[in-house]
């Protein structure tokens, strides 16, 4: 038995269809080279979290200075 991508059984898929399935396969792609970039060494740490453990390290120090 097989299926068919649309909603109906022997036809094209509609344009929504096409334009999700597409999205699908971007995204599946950029997860693919992602993984294949971690297994190659090249991870690095983003920014948003550089940034998060700057602002916690300079809060810590801060409060240790003003509350001790």
């Amino acid at each position: 038995m097989t299926t068919s991508p649309g909603p109906q059984s022997g036809q094209e898929p509609t344009e929504s269809g096409r334009q999700r399935q597409n999205w699908v396969e971007r995204r599946r792609s950029k997860i693919r080279a992602e993984i294949e970039r971690n297994r190659r060494g090249e991870y690095t740490v983003p920014t948003w979290v550089l940034a998060l453990a700057l602002v916690l390290i300079v809060g810590g120090w801060l409060a240790l200075i003003f509350l001790v």
